[in-house]
């Protein structure tokens, strides 16, 4: 029997156990990790406001902080999520487990290990991806000092003041390193939380995808059964057939609609937080190139947007695929000779083309239908924003 936590979301697993957000084994200790993260992701983002008390307020201000602030909520937001849907999350691994264990037929068993695979290659890329950036982030604050101890000059060089390092102490010269461990340690709780709630989401759907096209294969292979000989028999056989692709097609829908349901607040509010903290990131771009012509700040913000965009497409691309492999479903069902197969076999087909009339998506909110198409608005909304944030300067 294949183990689904071990064999296909062991790095998910990892990720998880890292930040406390693991469904399993929510000992005393677990919760103690969970609150204690979460207490500094928190409380990093509330000292960043603390600039608003102690420094005049002007546009200029609001937008250069809530730039990166927007990011790290977004951070917040995502574990938070996944902290309140601790029981959501363990279910849908027993229904996967579940799945996995009544699947007999060995090229059922290929179909589903392939995007079992292919969802354990995703989680492969996104975190050495996010690695590098957080390694660029977190270096560039530090930059300066170790340029002082391997070069050193006769007057130490400017510090990289970045935006997010808020009144702290009086002093912020003596604290210095308390205050980039504090900043360190919440971009690497924030980073590992962002890619690890989200590559186990992708990871689900991927597993959806493949429950999808195992029906697509049943429907074929029941009509292959339908040409030999044996008639009779065949009849039978292929009957189940359908009823068996019927089965998990509806499982597969009733798998993505838990899913959806159980996020779609806090989906919802990142969809809001992202498109924001996307806008003003580009307009600090804007800023940083033919404005102020400063490269580490123009890094920065590179970073953030590069890092958005590739969130906000894989997760609209994975609702795309989701589409795709629900209409090919009912392609397979369209094209096959079903006018040769028995009347009540008919019946459980005409079913099936039926069901096509009502369009199959991850729906939130009623608003956003995750999509390549809802990524090009999305993207085009955030522009459009940045550009009346531009023409207001």
């Amino acid at each position: 029997m294949i183990r689904i936590e071990t064999q296909y979301f062991r790095l998910n697993r990892i990720l998880l156990l890292a930040v406390g957000l693991w469904p399993y084994q929510r000992s005393k200790l677990v919760q103690f990790q969970a609150t204690l993260l979460f207490g500094i992701l928190i409380s990093f983002i509330i000292l960043q406001f603390t600039v608003f008390f102690t420094t005049k307020c002007t546009p200029d201000l609001v937008i250069r902080i809530l730039s990166f602030i927007l990011f790290f909520i977004a951070f917040m937001i995502k574990y938070n999520s996944f902290w309140i849907n601790t029981k959501t999350v363990k279910c849908l691994l027993e229904q996967l487990q579940q799945i996995y264990n009544e699947l007999k037929d060995e090229n059922e068993m290929v179909i589903i290990k392939k995007y079992g695979y292919n969802a354990k290659c995703y989680t492969i890329r996104i975190i050495l991806i996010t690695v590098c950036s957080v390694f660029v982030i977190s270096f560039l604050s530090i930059w300066p000092r170790l340029l002082d101890i391997i070069v050193p000059m006769n007057e130490s060089r400017p510090h990289y003041e970045i935006e997010f390092i808020a009144e702290y102490f009086p002093d912020q010269e003596k604290y210095y390193y308390v205050i980039i461990l504090h900043m360190n340690a919440a971009i690497c709780i924030g980073g590992i939380a962002f890619i690890a709630t989200g590559t186990m989401l992708i990871a689900y759907l991927k597993h959806a995808c493949g429950m999808f096209k195992i029906a697509s294969y049943r429907i074929d292979q029941a009509i292959a059964i339908n040409f030999l000989q044996n008639i009779e028999k065949n009849e039978i056989i292929t009957y189940k057939k359908i009823t068996y692709a019927v089965d998990i097609h509806r499982k597969a829908m009733k798998f993505a609609e838990y899913l959806i349901s159980n996020f779609e607040g806090s989906f919802f509010v990142l969809i809001a937080v992202t498109v924001c903290c996307l806008s003003l990131n580009l307009f600090q771009i804007y800023r940083a190139v033919l404005l102020q012509d400063n490269e580490k700040e123009f890094l920065l913000h590179f970073l953030i947007v590069f890092i958005i965009l590739l969130y906000m497409f894989l997760a609209n691309y994975a609702g795309q695929e989701i589409i795709d492999h629900n209409n090919h479903i009912y392609s397979t069902a369209y094209n096959i000779h079903w006018y040769v197969m028995p009347l009540h076999v008919q019946k459980l087909i005409l079913f099936l083309l039926q069901r096509s009339s009502k369009s199959f998506s991850l729906n939130i909110g009623g608003l956003f239908v995750a999509s390549l198409q809802c990524f090009a608005s999305l993207s085009s909304t955030s522009i459009s924003y940045f550009t009346v944030i531009y023409s207001t300067q």
